[in-house]
């Protein structure tokens, strides 16, 4: 396994998300920088109540520099409004900040941040979490929970359950949305990603 820097070093103790955001662009903390378009910072409500969190940016988000703008995004819409929830009052981010993929012709294929990445960039969503100060935070998929809730944490054994983050934060892990536009069984798999949507609204209250 690599073993880079991290992000310590680049990101800023004070001035909110802005001085997150300002800062992102200059993190060499990992490889990824080199071969990504842009870095992608989260994106919401410096006070949201609700976070989620996410894997890494896709191929659009690269190329737009926002978060959720791809065919995930669009299906994360689409189940948080059937979970009673405004993305508007959500704060989204992923654990890793830049696109990780591999070429094939003229595409770019999705590829799995490695562990040395989400260490790595672990640093800026620590910083995030403490900013935003979120009552809850959505964790999406393995890369996230990973990031969050440890190596040894298996969503599939605990989705839709109320958790707890390591410095106390309740926490609803739930599988990333880009497994449901995979799955062969969307309509069952998109109503439990929604049903597990609708736990973390309850918890919000």
């Amino acid at each position: 396994m690599e073993h880079f820097a991290g992000a310590e070093k680049w990101v800023p103790d004070k001035g909110g998300l802005r001085g997150l955001q300002a800062a992102l662009p200059d993190c060499r903390g990992c490889d990824l920088w080199e071969y990504a378009d842009q870095v992608v910072p989260g994106d919401g409500p410096a006070r949201a109540r609700l976070m989620l969190v996410g894997e890494q940016p896709g191929d659009v988000e690269d190329k737009q520099g926002t978060v959720f703008v791809g065919p995930a995004g669009r299906l994360l819409d689409k189940a948080l409004a059937a979970a009673g929830i405004d993305r508007a009052d959500v704060y989204l981010t992923n654990a890793v900040k830049h696109f990780r993929f591999e070429e094939r012709g003229k595409r770019r294929i999705h590829k799995t941040p490695a562990v040395s990445h989400i260490v790595a960039c672990n640093p800026w969503l620590t910083r995030e979490l403490a900013v935003v100060k979120p009552s809850l935070v959505v964790v999406l998929g393995s890369v996230a929970a990973r990031a969050l809730l440890g190596t040894g944490f298996k969503v599939t054994q605990h989705r839709g359950e109320r958790v707890e983050l390591p410095d106390g934060t309740a926490a609803v892990p739930t599988v990333h949305p880009s497994s449901v536009i995979r799955s062969e069984e969307y309509r069952r798999d998109f109503g439990l990603f929604v049903d597990d949507l609708r736990v973390a609204a309850e918890l919000l209250g």
